[in-house]
């Protein structure tokens, strides 16, 4: 039986589909944007449709942007020599939040997972490999500690090593099956700096 109209049940529906939003949780947000003023909804709206016809893949590293080439690739302040290969965008925005890291990144959107019929063509490896024919010292492997990620860390490697670039992988610390995101910035600094050639 539903309690609400069928307005309020949609709002709780379409919120309770977002990764970590359960049903409860769905339910407060409903009512809380039904209690916000009728221009903060309405801004809230615009961000969320601004944001979705907005934002595109940087041209260099493949984050998130809502420009050619993100901030990070942009900047001169950047090592633009030393690349970090993260599976997603949250990844790389982890390590930002630690601040310690003055290098670029390449973002794969996925690891390898043949479980799933995830291969090396289905993530943006050819675009990695691609940028390593500039001036590149070095590629650190930042993917997560899964088997899918030691998998994706394994064949850039394989491949990369040839070539003559350094690569290194970030050392433990990050916890097996753990995600990125997660992670606090101690555990994540202490990952990056024990790194280690693979």
């Amino acid at each position: 039986m539903e309690y609400f109209s069928g307005h309020i049940s949609k709002l709780i529906e379409e919120l309770s589909n977002l990764p970590g939003i359960g049903p409860k949780t769905a339910g407060r947000l409903a009512f809380h944007i039904l209690d916000m003023p009728a221009e903060q909804v309405e801004s809230l709206a615009n961000a969320l449709t601004d944001a979705k016809n907005n934002v595109k893949f940087c041209n260099k590293c493949y984050t998130l942007t809502d420009s050619e080439v993100c901030p990070i690739c942009a900047s001169k302040e950047r090592d633009q020599k030393t690349i970090m290969v993260v599976e997603t965008t949250r990844d790389m925005a982890a390590y930002e939040n630690v601040g310690e890291y003055k290098g670029v990144y390449h973002v794969l959107h996925g690891a390898i997972n043949p479980m799933l019929g995830i291969g090396q063509n289905d993530i943006r490896l050819k675009e990695l490999f691609e940028r390593l024919k500039d001036d590149v010292d070095e590629v650190i492997i930042a993917t997560n500690s899964s088997v899918e990620g030691e998998a994706t860390a394994m064949y850039i490697s394989k491949v990369v090593k040839p070539i003559g670039i350094k690569v290194s992988r970030i050392a433990s610390g990050v916890p097996v099956g753990g995600d990125l995101e997660c992670v606090d910035n101690v555990t994540l600094l202490r990952a990056l700096n024990g790194r280690v050639s693979i």
